[in-house]
Protein backbone atom coordinates (compact mmCIF):
# COMPACT_ATOMS: atom_id res chain seq x y z
CA UNK A 1 0.00 0.00 0.00
CA UNK A 2 3.00 2.13 -0.02
CA UNK A 3 2.48 3.35 -3.14
CA UNK A 4 -1.09 4.68 -3.62
CA UNK A 5 -1.60 8.67 -3.55
CA UNK A 6 -2.42 9.84 -0.63
CA UNK A 7 -6.42 10.16 -0.64
CA UNK A 8 -6.67 6.38 -1.34
CA UNK A 9 -4.47 5.86 1.85
CA UNK A 10 -6.45 7.64 3.85
CA UNK A 11 -9.30 6.28 2.67
CA UNK A 12 -7.81 2.24 3.28
CA UNK A 13 -6.45 3.98 6.61
CA UNK A 14 -10.07 4.89 7.47
CA UNK A 15 -11.82 1.81 6.15
CA UNK A 16 -9.19 -0.17 8.93
CA UNK A 17 -10.14 1.33 11.82
CA UNK A 18 -14.02 1.41 10.84
CA UNK A 19 -13.98 -2.63 10.71
CA UNK A 20 -11.67 -2.45 14.25
CA UNK A 21 -13.75 -0.81 16.17
CA UNK A 22 -17.39 -3.07 14.44
CA UNK A 23 -14.90 -5.48 16.05
CA UNK A 24 -15.36 -4.12 19.10
CA UNK A 25 -19.07 -4.00 18.87
CA UNK A 26 -19.67 -7.25 17.63
CA UNK A 27 -17.71 -8.56 20.22
CA UNK A 28 -19.07 -6.44 23.09
CA UNK A 29 -23.01 -5.65 23.03
CA UNK A 30 -24.05 -8.25 19.25
CA UNK A 31 -21.94 -10.86 20.96
CA UNK A 32 -23.64 -11.13 24.81
CA UNK A 33 -27.08 -9.20 24.16
CA UNK A 34 -29.06 -12.54 23.77
CA UNK A 35 -27.04 -13.82 26.71
CA UNK A 36 -28.07 -11.02 29.22
CA UNK A 37 -31.72 -11.37 27.76
CA UNK A 38 -31.53 -15.31 28.96
CA UNK A 39 -30.03 -13.78 32.82
CA UNK A 40 -33.50 -11.90 33.13
CA UNK A 41 -35.93 -14.81 32.25
CA UNK A 42 -36.51 -14.00 28.99
CA UNK A 43 -38.05 -16.56 26.77
CA UNK A 44 -36.66 -18.40 24.06
CA UNK A 45 -39.75 -16.81 21.79
CA UNK A 46 -38.70 -13.46 22.59
CA UNK A 47 -34.60 -14.03 22.23
CA UNK A 48 -35.92 -15.16 19.18
CA UNK A 49 -37.41 -11.61 18.08
CA UNK A 50 -33.88 -10.16 18.84
CA UNK A 51 -33.11 -11.77 15.27
CA UNK A 52 -36.26 -12.22 13.42
CA UNK A 53 -37.42 -8.80 13.85
CA UNK A 54 -34.16 -7.29 11.90
CA UNK A 55 -34.66 -10.17 9.28
CA UNK A 56 -38.34 -8.77 8.96
CA UNK A 57 -37.13 -5.38 8.65
CA UNK A 58 -34.31 -6.47 5.67
CA UNK A 59 -37.49 -7.93 3.69
CA UNK A 60 -39.33 -4.81 3.34
CA UNK A 61 -36.68 -2.34 3.40
CA UNK A 62 -34.22 -3.53 0.91
CA UNK A 63 -35.84 -3.18 -1.99
CA UNK A 64 -37.14 -0.20 -1.85
CA UNK A 65 -34.05 1.10 -0.94
CA UNK A 66 -32.66 0.29 -3.78
CA UNK A 67 -34.77 2.90 -5.62
CA UNK A 68 -34.23 5.82 -2.88
CA UNK A 69 -30.04 5.36 -3.15
CA UNK A 70 -30.51 6.31 -6.66
CA UNK A 71 -28.65 9.74 -7.24
CA UNK A 72 -28.12 10.07 -3.35
CA UNK A 73 -24.35 10.54 -1.86
CA UNK A 74 -22.95 7.12 -0.61
CA UNK A 75 -20.71 8.21 1.79
CA UNK A 76 -23.03 11.12 3.44
CA UNK A 77 -25.60 8.34 3.05
CA UNK A 78 -23.22 5.71 4.36
CA UNK A 79 -22.23 7.86 7.56
CA UNK A 80 -26.07 9.05 8.17
CA UNK A 81 -27.65 5.99 8.58
CA UNK A 82 -24.19 4.50 10.50
CA UNK A 83 -25.26 7.43 13.06
CA UNK A 84 -28.87 6.55 13.50
CA UNK A 85 -28.08 2.58 13.41
CA UNK A 86 -25.36 3.11 16.43
CA UNK A 87 -27.85 5.60 18.58
CA UNK A 88 -29.47 2.40 19.30
CA UNK A 89 -26.55 0.64 20.72
CA UNK A 90 -26.59 3.71 23.23
CA UNK A 91 -30.33 3.64 23.99
CA UNK A 92 -29.32 -0.40 25.71
CA UNK A 93 -27.27 1.18 28.43
CA UNK A 94 -29.94 2.70 30.66
CA UNK A 95 -32.56 0.15 30.57
CA UNK A 96 -31.82 -1.68 33.54
CA UNK A 97 -32.20 1.25 35.73
CA UNK A 98 -35.36 2.32 33.45
CA UNK A 99 -37.59 -0.89 33.45
CA UNK A 100 -37.94 -4.20 34.92
CA UNK A 101 -36.75 -7.20 33.42
CA UNK A 102 -40.01 -8.23 31.71
CA UNK A 103 -40.17 -4.84 30.40
CA UNK A 104 -36.04 -4.29 29.32
CA UNK A 105 -36.90 -7.71 26.93
CA UNK A 106 -39.39 -6.02 24.87
CA UNK A 107 -37.57 -2.77 24.98
CA UNK A 108 -34.62 -4.45 23.09
CA UNK A 109 -36.84 -6.31 20.80
CA UNK A 110 -38.21 -3.13 19.91
CA UNK A 111 -34.88 -0.78 19.63
CA UNK A 112 -33.26 -4.21 17.66
CA UNK A 113 -36.04 -3.51 15.17
CA UNK A 114 -36.18 0.30 14.99
CA UNK A 115 -32.44 0.11 14.57
CA UNK A 116 -32.45 -2.55 11.72
CA UNK A 117 -34.25 0.19 9.71
CA UNK A 118 -31.24 2.30 8.98
CA UNK A 119 -28.75 -0.60 9.74
CA UNK A 120 -30.78 -2.30 6.01
CA UNK A 121 -29.68 1.12 4.32
CA UNK A 122 -26.44 0.95 6.26
CA UNK A 123 -25.50 -2.79 4.73
CA UNK A 124 -26.56 -1.64 1.17
CA UNK A 125 -24.64 1.96 1.07
CA UNK A 126 -21.37 0.72 2.08
CA UNK A 127 -21.29 -1.99 -0.09
CA UNK A 128 -22.17 0.34 -2.99
CA UNK A 129 -19.95 3.19 -1.52
CA UNK A 130 -17.13 1.13 -0.94
CA UNK A 131 -15.71 0.86 -4.88
CA UNK A 132 -16.11 5.08 -4.54
CA UNK A 133 -13.81 4.66 -2.01
CA UNK A 134 -11.54 2.06 -2.51
CA UNK A 135 -9.42 1.68 -6.44
CA UNK A 136 -10.12 -1.42 -7.63
CA UNK A 137 -6.73 -2.94 -7.83
CA UNK A 138 -6.44 -2.44 -4.06
CA UNK A 139 -9.86 -3.84 -3.33
CA UNK A 140 -8.21 -7.52 -2.14
CA UNK A 141 -5.99 -6.10 0.15
CA UNK A 142 -8.52 -3.51 1.93
CA UNK A 143 -10.95 -6.85 2.45
CA UNK A 144 -8.01 -8.91 3.40
CA UNK A 145 -6.75 -6.64 5.64
CA UNK A 146 -10.26 -5.40 7.17
CA UNK A 147 -10.84 -9.79 7.13
CA UNK A 148 -7.81 -9.88 10.08
CA UNK A 149 -8.41 -6.55 11.59
CA UNK A 150 -12.19 -7.56 12.70
CA UNK A 151 -11.28 -10.96 13.53
CA UNK A 152 -8.40 -9.78 16.08
CA UNK A 153 -10.72 -6.76 17.39
CA UNK A 154 -13.78 -9.31 17.60
CA UNK A 155 -11.84 -12.11 19.54
CA UNK A 156 -10.04 -9.88 21.92
CA UNK A 157 -13.20 -8.20 23.04
CA UNK A 158 -15.40 -10.88 23.62
CA UNK A 159 -12.68 -12.33 26.02
CA UNK A 160 -12.37 -8.41 27.69
CA UNK A 161 -16.42 -8.32 27.98
CA UNK A 162 -16.12 -12.33 29.24
CA UNK A 163 -13.55 -11.41 31.71
CA UNK A 164 -15.60 -7.56 33.02
CA UNK A 165 -18.81 -9.83 33.18
CA UNK A 166 -17.59 -12.05 35.91
CA UNK A 167 -15.79 -9.63 38.07
CA UNK A 168 -18.53 -6.75 38.13
CA UNK A 169 -22.09 -7.14 39.91
CA UNK A 170 -24.98 -7.34 37.55
CA UNK A 171 -26.54 -5.29 35.69
CA UNK A 172 -23.47 -3.04 35.83
CA UNK A 173 -21.27 -5.51 34.25
CA UNK A 174 -23.86 -5.64 31.33
CA UNK A 175 -24.44 -1.47 31.27
CA UNK A 176 -20.38 -1.70 31.17
CA UNK A 177 -20.66 -3.98 27.85
CA UNK A 178 -23.29 -2.26 25.33
CA UNK A 179 -21.41 0.94 26.84
CA UNK A 180 -18.38 -0.34 25.26
CA UNK A 181 -20.15 -1.54 22.27
CA UNK A 182 -21.66 1.63 22.16
CA UNK A 183 -18.16 3.56 21.81
CA UNK A 184 -17.11 1.10 19.18
CA UNK A 185 -20.29 1.63 17.13
CA UNK A 186 -19.97 5.72 17.73
CA UNK A 187 -16.48 5.16 16.63
CA UNK A 188 -16.77 3.11 13.46
CA UNK A 189 -19.19 6.08 12.40
CA UNK A 190 -16.77 8.36 12.69
CA UNK A 191 -14.12 6.59 10.42
CA UNK A 192 -16.86 5.60 8.05
CA UNK A 193 -17.56 9.89 7.74
CA UNK A 194 -14.13 10.55 7.23
CA UNK A 195 -14.23 8.62 3.93
CA UNK A 196 -13.82 10.77 0.74
CA UNK A 197 -15.04 10.20 -2.94
CA UNK A 198 -12.09 9.30 -5.27
CA UNK A 199 -11.06 11.56 -7.93
CA UNK A 200 -12.99 9.50 -10.48
CA UNK A 201 -15.83 9.18 -8.94
CA UNK A 202 -16.34 12.81 -7.54
CA UNK A 203 -20.05 12.81 -7.21
CA UNK A 204 -20.05 9.32 -5.31
CA UNK A 205 -23.68 8.78 -6.01
CA UNK A 206 -24.77 5.66 -6.95
CA UNK A 207 -25.40 4.83 -10.39
CA UNK A 208 -29.32 3.82 -11.54
CA UNK A 209 -29.92 0.92 -11.24
CA UNK A 210 -31.23 -0.69 -14.50
CA UNK A 211 -34.07 -2.68 -13.21
CA UNK A 212 -36.65 -1.57 -10.77
CA UNK A 213 -36.83 -2.99 -7.31
CA UNK A 214 -40.06 -5.20 -8.65
CA UNK A 215 -38.57 -6.46 -11.25
CA UNK A 216 -35.68 -7.71 -9.57
CA UNK A 217 -37.83 -10.39 -7.75
CA UNK A 218 -38.47 -12.90 -10.78
CA UNK A 219 -40.10 -15.31 -10.84
CA UNK A 220 -39.03 -17.03 -13.68
CA UNK A 221 -35.88 -17.85 -12.21
CA UNK A 222 -37.69 -20.77 -9.74
CA UNK A 223 -38.25 -22.43 -12.63
CA UNK A 224 -34.69 -22.71 -13.57
CA UNK A 225 -31.55 -24.70 -11.45
CA UNK A 226 -31.65 -21.78 -9.60
CA UNK A 227 -34.82 -22.54 -8.20
CA UNK A 228 -33.63 -25.81 -6.34
CA UNK A 229 -30.26 -24.43 -5.39
CA UNK A 230 -31.82 -21.05 -3.65
CA UNK A 231 -34.74 -23.90 -1.82
CA UNK A 232 -31.07 -25.53 -0.60
CA UNK A 233 -29.39 -22.30 0.68
CA UNK A 234 -32.86 -21.64 2.17
CA UNK A 235 -32.60 -24.52 3.93
CA UNK A 236 -29.38 -24.26 5.06
CA UNK A 237 -29.74 -20.45 6.48
CA UNK A 238 -32.95 -22.14 8.40
CA UNK A 239 -31.23 -24.79 9.95
CA UNK A 240 -28.39 -22.54 11.13
CA UNK A 241 -31.16 -19.96 12.74
CA UNK A 242 -32.78 -22.62 15.01
CA UNK A 243 -30.35 -23.20 18.10
CA UNK A 244 -29.88 -19.37 17.86
CA UNK A 245 -32.18 -19.06 20.47
CA UNK A 246 -31.66 -22.38 22.55
CA UNK A 247 -28.28 -21.37 22.95
CA UNK A 248 -28.20 -18.47 25.48
CA UNK A 249 -30.99 -20.18 27.59
CA UNK A 250 -28.95 -23.59 27.81
CA UNK A 251 -25.95 -22.31 28.57
CA UNK A 252 -27.50 -20.00 31.71
CA UNK A 253 -30.17 -22.04 32.47
CA UNK A 254 -28.86 -25.34 31.95
CA UNK A 255 -25.37 -25.70 32.47
CA UNK A 256 -25.12 -22.66 34.39
CA UNK A 257 -22.34 -21.15 32.65
CA UNK A 258 -20.39 -17.44 33.15
CA UNK A 259 -20.54 -15.16 31.16
CA UNK A 260 -16.60 -15.48 30.91
CA UNK A 261 -17.00 -19.27 29.96
CA UNK A 262 -19.41 -18.25 27.27
CA UNK A 263 -16.96 -15.49 26.42
CA UNK A 264 -14.39 -17.86 25.94
CA UNK A 265 -16.28 -20.31 23.79
CA UNK A 266 -17.37 -17.51 21.46
CA UNK A 267 -13.47 -16.33 21.40
CA UNK A 268 -12.93 -20.13 20.23
CA UNK A 269 -15.46 -20.20 18.31
CA UNK A 270 -14.16 -16.53 15.81
CA UNK A 271 -10.34 -17.60 16.31
CA UNK A 272 -11.41 -20.69 14.56
CA UNK A 273 -13.54 -19.11 11.96
CA UNK A 274 -10.74 -16.70 10.93
CA UNK A 275 -8.08 -19.47 10.72
CA UNK A 276 -10.61 -21.47 7.90
CA UNK A 277 -11.28 -18.32 6.31
CA UNK A 278 -7.32 -18.11 5.70
CA UNK A 279 -6.96 -21.63 4.64
CA UNK A 280 -10.39 -21.78 2.48
CA UNK A 281 -8.51 -20.49 -0.54
CA UNK A 282 -6.11 -23.21 -0.64
CA UNK A 283 -8.99 -25.87 0.17
CA UNK A 284 -11.52 -24.61 -2.55
CA UNK A 285 -8.58 -24.66 -5.26
CA UNK A 286 -7.89 -28.28 -4.65
CA UNK A 287 -11.64 -29.56 -3.54
CA UNK A 288 -13.45 -27.18 -5.57
CA UNK A 289 -16.60 -25.04 -3.86
CA UNK A 290 -18.83 -27.15 -3.97
CA UNK A 291 -17.35 -29.63 -2.27
CA UNK A 292 -16.15 -27.74 0.30
CA UNK A 293 -19.33 -25.96 1.22
CA UNK A 294 -20.90 -30.03 1.41
CA UNK A 295 -18.72 -30.88 3.61
CA UNK A 296 -18.61 -27.88 5.63
CA UNK A 297 -22.17 -27.96 5.78
CA UNK A 298 -22.83 -31.22 7.01
CA UNK A 299 -20.19 -30.97 9.58
CA UNK A 300 -21.78 -27.99 11.04
CA UNK A 301 -24.52 -30.09 12.72
CA UNK A 302 -21.85 -31.09 15.24
CA UNK A 303 -21.80 -27.90 16.75
CA UNK A 304 -25.63 -27.63 18.28
CA UNK A 305 -24.91 -31.55 18.66
CA UNK A 306 -21.71 -31.36 21.20
CA UNK A 307 -23.76 -28.42 22.26
CA UNK A 308 -26.91 -30.66 23.15
CA UNK A 309 -24.59 -33.54 25.19
CA UNK A 310 -22.75 -31.38 27.07
CA UNK A 311 -22.91 -31.36 30.58
CA UNK A 312 -19.88 -29.30 31.59
CA UNK A 313 -17.34 -26.80 29.82
CA UNK A 314 -15.55 -29.64 27.55
CA UNK A 315 -18.00 -30.38 25.32
CA UNK A 316 -19.02 -26.53 24.81
CA UNK A 317 -15.85 -25.63 24.09
CA UNK A 318 -15.24 -28.59 21.14
CA UNK A 319 -18.01 -27.66 19.67
CA UNK A 320 -16.69 -23.72 19.82
CA UNK A 321 -13.60 -25.27 18.36
CA UNK A 322 -15.25 -27.21 15.55
CA UNK A 323 -18.44 -25.02 14.93
CA UNK A 324 -15.74 -21.96 14.54
CA UNK A 325 -13.30 -24.10 11.88
CA UNK A 326 -16.11 -25.39 9.80
CA UNK A 327 -18.62 -22.20 9.43
CA UNK A 328 -15.33 -20.38 8.46
CA UNK A 329 -15.14 -23.02 5.17
CA UNK A 330 -19.11 -23.26 4.74
CA UNK A 331 -19.69 -19.12 5.05
CA UNK A 332 -16.92 -18.52 2.31
CA UNK A 333 -18.14 -21.89 0.39
CA UNK A 334 -22.02 -20.20 0.02
CA UNK A 335 -20.85 -16.98 -1.47
CA UNK A 336 -18.48 -18.66 -3.49
CA UNK A 337 -20.62 -21.40 -5.09
CA UNK A 338 -23.44 -18.96 -5.24
CA UNK A 339 -21.24 -16.45 -7.66
CA UNK A 340 -19.92 -19.45 -9.49
CA UNK A 341 -23.60 -20.43 -10.59
CA UNK A 342 -24.90 -17.69 -10.71
CA UNK A 343 -24.66 -15.80 -14.83
CA UNK A 344 -22.80 -12.40 -14.32
CA UNK A 345 -25.17 -10.91 -16.76
CA UNK A 346 -27.78 -11.19 -14.01
CA UNK A 347 -26.69 -11.21 -10.94
CA UNK A 348 -28.86 -8.37 -9.51
CA UNK A 349 -32.07 -10.39 -9.93
CA UNK A 350 -30.47 -14.12 -8.67
CA UNK A 351 -29.04 -11.95 -5.56
CA UNK A 352 -32.28 -10.25 -4.72
CA UNK A 353 -33.84 -13.93 -4.71
CA UNK A 354 -30.72 -14.99 -1.96
CA UNK A 355 -31.65 -11.61 -0.23
CA UNK A 356 -34.89 -12.94 0.34
CA UNK A 357 -34.07 -16.37 1.30
CA UNK A 358 -31.06 -15.27 3.25
CA UNK A 359 -33.79 -13.20 5.56
CA UNK A 360 -36.45 -15.81 5.08
CA UNK A 361 -34.54 -18.39 6.43
CA UNK A 362 -33.14 -16.15 9.83
CA UNK A 363 -36.77 -14.98 10.35
CA UNK A 364 -38.25 -18.89 10.31
CA UNK A 365 -35.42 -20.95 11.50
CA UNK A 366 -35.16 -18.30 14.79
CA UNK A 367 -38.96 -19.08 15.17
CA UNK A 368 -39.04 -22.74 14.92
CA UNK A 369 -35.95 -22.57 17.22
CA UNK A 370 -37.96 -21.00 19.89
CA UNK A 371 -41.17 -23.31 19.09
CA UNK A 372 -38.73 -26.65 19.62
CA UNK A 373 -37.29 -25.31 22.64
CA UNK A 374 -41.21 -24.84 24.66
CA UNK A 375 -42.14 -28.37 22.69
CA UNK A 376 -39.03 -30.64 23.24
CA UNK A 377 -36.93 -28.26 25.70
CA UNK A 378 -33.96 -27.01 25.70
CA UNK A 379 -31.63 -29.94 25.33
CA UNK A 380 -33.76 -31.94 22.76
CA UNK A 381 -34.30 -28.85 21.44
CA UNK A 382 -30.56 -28.41 20.02
CA UNK A 383 -30.33 -32.46 18.86
CA UNK A 384 -33.14 -31.88 16.67
CA UNK A 385 -31.45 -28.57 15.35
CA UNK A 386 -28.61 -30.77 14.50
CA UNK A 387 -30.39 -33.71 12.39
CA UNK A 388 -32.02 -30.12 10.71
CA UNK A 389 -28.53 -28.66 9.99
CA UNK A 390 -27.13 -32.11 8.89
CA UNK A 391 -30.43 -32.36 6.49
CA UNK A 392 -29.56 -28.79 5.08
CA UNK A 393 -26.44 -29.86 4.46
CA UNK A 394 -27.88 -33.37 2.15
CA UNK A 395 -29.96 -30.39 0.33
CA UNK A 396 -26.83 -28.49 -0.58
CA UNK A 397 -25.43 -31.93 -1.66
CA UNK A 398 -28.40 -32.32 -3.51
CA UNK A 399 -28.87 -29.03 -5.20
CA UNK A 400 -25.84 -26.70 -4.42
Amino acid sequence: MSKTPTLERHNANQLYADIFWFGVLAGSVIAFLSVYAARIQATSFQISLLISGPAVVNLLVSLPAVGWLENRSLIKTTFNTAILNRLGYFALIPLPWLLPHAGQVWAMALIALLAAVPGTLLAISFNSMFAEVVPARWRADVVGRRNALVAVSLTATTLLCGYLLDRVAFPTNYQLVFGIGAIGGAMTTYHLGRLRPLPSSPNSAPRPVASSGSRLIRLDLLRTAFGPMLFAYFAFYSAQNVPVPINPLFWVNDLGFTDGVIGLGNSMFYAMMTLASMMLSRLTARYGNRRVLVVSALFYSLYPLFTSLAQDTTLFWAASIIGGAVFGFANGGLLNRLLERVPPDDRPAHMAWHNVAFNLGILGGSLLGAGLSGWAGLRNGLMIAAALRFLAGLALALWA
